[in-house]
């Protein structure tokens, strides 16, 4: 008896500790999108002032992406987009781009969070109970797969057709606007609390840079509220505040900020990096101590129980509805949360420690996407009337555009693409770390930048360039996906890429290249265990070392 009190206060302890580590996992993803936002908040603001430049569709989607990853949050980027929209600074037609981008760049935080726990193998590789299975890292690639695929059909074919703004206009004129409340606030209402005396920001001074109807330097709050004091009658109290006016008002007196930074006269710049070093390390010790408890509550028969639930299916002929049951599941807790970067990077430690399969978590992924836009579409029926109309326009394409997304690589089984392509990169990241490093630079700098500096040399240049590379990639990614599926039909020369020179089929002297460069565990390639060596003997793991 006092065995089994002992072990269900330990395992209380430890149920409280999990608790805990993920409400400061929570707040630390707060910080942390602070501190992007006074590292970029300006340049994004800059950035949203070259009209002439976004009117260019793929400089438009580059930006999105770029201003995203930059302030971490993809509510402050679409709330850019609706202000400049509203203030006539942008037309609707010029934001969609911006939106897809926006859309791409929140997949980010999910990258970074998976990441974080490549120091564990078996965490960012496999499951407990599948030594050659689903991986942490492939979690996050899902979603950033998912999102890139569905640009690269969705973009062209607005820009000859412009169909999300039409369907919008559409859906407009066919209902009655009225302005609406707010969104729930559940989550911000549990850390603001412990944020909110750490910094403040004021994340409107970002959209007033953009433009032009701010004058405020700094994004750190200094004044969080105002009070006014009536005084009739007493030219002294008036004095002791200022001047009066002709009724004897004194004038609106603020209340100082009470959080960490309210009076300091460090820098943005400065204040940026303190809270990106701090919440980083914080997000890191967290992330341990989750995957650690949950490695610890969730074994045996608890363990099995628990991925039973989650991963269940409806029983025959109904089990199709299990995915789009996991999709209002997803939309509806990014609903709640109102932040889809959150519940994203919730999701993927739970992979990491096999509680929720890849096929599983990616419609709930698609959820959120969902989730995140219904969050703006009643911010936005909250807005003032005169750029109502334009809000809602703005929020209803970015829903349009998940939804599109979702009919295109969900409704159809074999259109799964985003499944396939993130295990061969769980399978590439477990083999060789530096594949983690160059897929989040390429995904979210190097290859947009690319993008945006052909852009600027023109269409004509951007085609010729650009288009013939997309198709390459497209062509060798559905090789791939019919390899896996070794159909009689594929030509000979198709099945395998021996026949090409080893540097174009294989990471082997990438790696050792890596390898050289940058010595020790963090590039160098991990050891195999023997509980794992198997894998690497069959032939559709050794296939997806192949590109």
């Amino acid at each position: 008896m006092a065995s089994r009190l002992r072990h269900m206060g330990i395992s209380f302890l430890k149920a409280c500790g999990l608790l805990g580590s993920l409400y400061f996992f929570i707040c630390s993803l707060d910080i942390l999108s602070s501190a992007f936002q006074l590292l970029g908040s300006k340049m994004a603001g800059d950035i949203f002032k070259e009209s002439v430049v976004l009117s260019n569709p793929v400089a438009g989607l580059v930006i999105g992406v770029l201003v995203t990853v930059l302030v971490q949050s993809s509510s402050t980027s679409s709330s850019i987009v609706v202000s400049m929209v509203s203030s006539k600074l942008l037309t609707v037609q010029v934001s969609v781009p911006i939106i897809m981008g926006v859309n791409v760049g929140t997949s980010i935080t999910s990258t970074l969070v998976s990441m974080a726990q490549s120091g564990d193998r078996d965490e960012f590789r496999s499951l407990p109970t599948a030594p050659c299975g689903y991986r942490a890292f492939s979690g996050s690639a899902v979603h950033g797969i998912f999102n890139w695929l569905t640009v690269l059909v969705l973009l062209p074919l607005e820009s000859a057709t412009a169909m999300l703004e039409r369907l919008s206009e559409l859906v407009l004129g066919a209902a009655s606007l009225q302005p609406g409340g707010q969104a729930p606030d559940i989550l911000k209402a549990l850390t603001q609390p412990l944020t909110h005396l750490i910094v403040q920001l004021d994340s409107n001074v970002i959209a007033g840079s953009a433009t032009g109807n701010t004058t405020n330097s700094s994004l750190i709050k200094r004044w969080c509220g105002i009070r006014a004091e009536m005084t009739e009658g007493s030219s002294n109290q008036c004095g002791a505040f200022g001047p009066c006016t002709e009724n004897n008002t004194v004038p609106e007196d603020r209340l100082p900020c009470q959080h960490l930074f309210a009076h300091s006269t460090l820098t943005d710049l400065a204040v940026g990096c303190i809270l990106l070093a701090g919440s980083l390390l914080v997000l890191c010790l967290c992330l341990v101590l989750i995957v650690k408890l949950l490695n610890s509550l969730l074994q045996g028969r608890i363990a099995q129980a628990v991925r039973s639930v989650i991963n269940a299916d409806f029983p025959f002929p109904f089990g199709w509805l299990s995915g789009y049951l996991a999709i209002l599941v997803g939309a509806g807790l990014t609903f709640l949360l109102q932040s889809s970067s959150v519940f994203t990077a919730a999701i993927v430690p739970l992979m990491g420690v096999g509680v929720i399969s890849l096929d599983r978590a990616y419609p709930l992924f698609l959820g959120s996407n969902i989730g995140t836009t219904t969050t703006a579409l009643l911010a936005a029926l909250a807005s003032p009337a005169d750029m109502l109309l334009f809000a809602v326009q703005v929020a209803l394409i970015h829903f349009l555009f998940n939804l599109a997304g979702i009919l295109l690589w969900y409704l159809v089984p074999i259109l799964r693409l985003p499944i396939p392509l993130a295990k061969r990169f769980g399978d590439l990241t477990a083999r060789y770390r530096w594949v983690a490093i160059v897929y989040l630079l390429l995904t979210f700098l190097l290859l947009p930048l690319a993008a945006f500096g052909l852009s600027l040399a023109g269409s004509m240049v951007l085609a010729a360039v650009g288009g013939p590379l997309v198709g390459l990639v497209l062509l060798v990614i559905l090789v791939n996906v019919l390899q896996q599926r070794r159909p009689s039909w594929l030509p000979r020369c198709l099945r395998s890429w021996a026949w090409l020179p080893l540097w174009l089929h294989s990471l082997e002297p990438w790696d050792r290249l890596m390898t050289h460069c940058c010595p020790g565990r963090a590039c160098g390639p991990s050891q195999t265990t023997a509980k794992e060596a198997h894998c690497y003997d069959n032939p559709e793991i050794l296939a997806s070392q192949q590109l």
